[in-house]
């Protein structure tokens, strides 16, 4: 290689020669290679800016809490008008069922004029607060009775049994009519005719069953629980104010001394006796001897027809074709306000919820 070549490659070498630079040039790459924090700051906001900028803020704020307190209220007024509905909703129906039972006609219901059957219902639990209650019971016989065309009074019964002053109550009255004699009365039992329920139809002058329907269960039942085992584990002190060494005996809470429990044994025996006794005198020598009948177990229709708790097979249908030239059948059970029903079963509830504890009787005519 010559030297002029030595000398132009050592003019071109690019880690010892670069391009030109003019001083300007030099300063910017200076100023573009310096951090952020190096380069000066913008200028700070004016006070009025900030001003204007905080003002806004609240405005927005204000906004929203205005829209939401409309917001709720236009919430309130919707469920205020609601509730005025409900309630308009509910004295419209209880003013419309009170008027359908005034013009509807004469007490009896579901078949046109001539011979029939005066039936009343018997459904649920025998209960002074329930369907089944002694006062619409004997409201509907003594109607079924007085009507000119109605050729017998059917009970028609499919119950567990309830109450025993309910039941014993309708069972007096179902006597008093059966004394006068004029028309038969009949019990007709569906699925069930159990305990105060067979209480009511040991009355009848004939009972009717169907081959699997459950009878009998003549017997007392009184059940509860006991927590004072259980109240002590968990630390919780039990206040009863009682005047009177007997007077809280029943309490779950409390411990059941055994003379306590011999004379509420007692109380059952004696309810249990006035169950036989009323039995015995509905049904007469048409009962067995067999000394599991008043045991309180529960019969199928069948085997109830062999004690002579029943009479025999059959039902409502069949009994109108048998004793009717033409079958008809009329309801005489009073009917049901759904107004006055809404409110006792409303009332109930609360009661439920509040603890306040209701009048029943502990004692039971009825399946377990």
């Amino acid at each position: 290689m010559s030297d002029d070549d030595q000398k132009r490659g050592e003019s071109q070498d690019p880690w010892t020669q670069g391009p030109e630079r003019t001083p300007e040039q030099a300063r910017e790459e200076r100023e573009a290679r310096r951090s952020p924090s190096d380069q000066a700051a913008p200028p700070a906001e004016s006070a009025e800016t900030l001003r204007e900028r905080q003002r806004l803020q609240q405005m927005e704020m204000m906004d929203r809490w205005i829209g939401g307190v409309l917001t709720e209220q236009r919430r309130s007024r919707r469920w205020k008008l609601f509730f005025r509905f409900l309630l308009v909703a509910l004295i419209l129906t209880s003013l419309s069922a009170t008027l359908y039972s005034l013009l509807s006609g004469p007490p009896g219901r579901g078949a046109s004029a001539g011979p029939h059957l005066g039936v009343v219902k018997v459904r649920g639990v025998i209960d002074s607060e329930s369907p089944a209650s002694a006062e619409r019971i004997i409201t509907g016989l003594n109607r079924a009775w007085k009507a000119e065309e109605s050729e017998a009074v059917v009970l028609h019964i499919d119950s567990p049994g309830g109450s025993p002053v309910q039941s014993q109550r309708i069972f007096d009255e179902i006597m008093r009519l059966r004394a006068k004699g004029d028309k038969p009365i009949i019990a007709v039992i569906e699925d069930v005719g159990a305990s105060g329920a067979y209480y009511i139809a040991a009355a009848a002058d004939e009972i009717l069953v169907a081959p699997a329907s459950l009878v009998g269960s003549i017997g007392v039942i009184s059940a509860s629980f006991g927590f004072e085992e259980a109240i002590e584990r968990l630390g919780v002190e039990r206040r009863v104010f009682a005047a009177g060494d007997n007077k809280a005996f029943l309490d779950p809470f409390s411990e059941l001394a055994p003379e306590q429990r011999q004379f509420w044994q007692s109380v059952l025996a004696t309810t249990h006796r006035q169950f036989i006794e009323a039995v015995r005198e509905g049904r007469g020598d048409r009962l067995s001897d067999d000394e599991r009948l008043f045991s309180g177990l529960v019969w199928s229709g069948e085997q109830a027809v062999e004690l002579g708790l029943v009479d025999g097979i059959g039902s409502l249908g069949g009994l109108a074709r048998e004793r009717l030239p033409e079958p008809k059948v009329r309801d005489y059970t009073p009917r049901l306000d759904p107004f006055e029903r809404f409110s006792r079963q409303f009332g109930r509830v609360a009661m439920e919820l509040l603890g306040v504890p209701r009048a029943d009787s502990p004692l039971r005519y009825q399946l377990p």
